[in-house]
């Protein structure tokens, strides 16, 4: 295990670290509310080689090691396997949730959207290595909420090849979502608007 003060100084972070905040137990004194990465196999991210912060401005690099047994290409296509395009915009995702936490900010992350997705290759089973670069253009940590907001620009390589970017990829940190006594019926077991007060009216005549 590692302090709260080692974990927002850190710049790079194992597979078996990454796992162990999916499980909650890498950090000995974490915040009240503190991230979870997914746990495999939806944690996308075998290794972090390379995080650093510059103010409202960072970056963070993830890889992924890539194995012909991997789940979903035993089903994603029968017959024509292929990593998902959507699992590589997740991976990103990940990796803006992480830095958010790595930056200081409490809560749990949400993906709120990214603007713009192109791909222009594709993960085979016999590929070796993704490679997920984010260039963090802009960081806030909104005092009022305690929310914590991350926007970045993505480019996705496969074994040395771009294969997608992704602009605008956003995450925000929310506090007093997280739903930790699943699957128990509490305050967070029904989704829908994290921020009711910010939901659209409905059109008149909606039914």
């Amino acid at each position: 295990m590692i302090t709260h003060a080692e974990f927002v100084s850190r710049t790079h972070f194992a597979k078996d670290e990454l796992i162990a905040i999916g499980l909650g137990n890498l950090v000995s004194d974490p915040p009240a509310e503190f991230i979870r990465l997914p746990a495999p196999p939806m944690l996308m991210i075998d290794r972090v080689v390379e995080l650093s912060r510059q103010g409202p401005r960072g970056r963070i690099v993830g890889e992924q090691d890539i194995h012909f047994t991997d789940w979903f290409f035993q089903c994603h296509f029968r017959g024509d396997p292929v990593q998902p395009g959507c699992l590589g915009v997740d991976a990103v995702w990940q990796l803006v949730g992480l830095y958010c936490s790595a930056n200081g900010a409490a809560g749990s992350g949400r993906a709120l959207g990214c603007k713009e997705v192109e791909f222009s290759g594709q993960i085979r089973p016999f590929n070796k290595v993704v490679r997920y670069e984010v260039d963090i253009r802009r960081y806030s940590a909104l005092k009022e909420s305690g929310s914590a907001v991350a926007m970045g620009n993505a480019r996705v390589l496969v074994d040395g090849e771009l294969i997608y970017t992704i602009k605008d990829a956003k995450v925000g940190m929310f506090l007093g979502i997280a739903y930790p006594d699943y699957p128990a019926r509490s305050a967070n077991s029904v989704g829908g608007i994290m921020d009711r007060g910010s939901a659209p009216a409905p059109e008149k005549g909606a039914g």
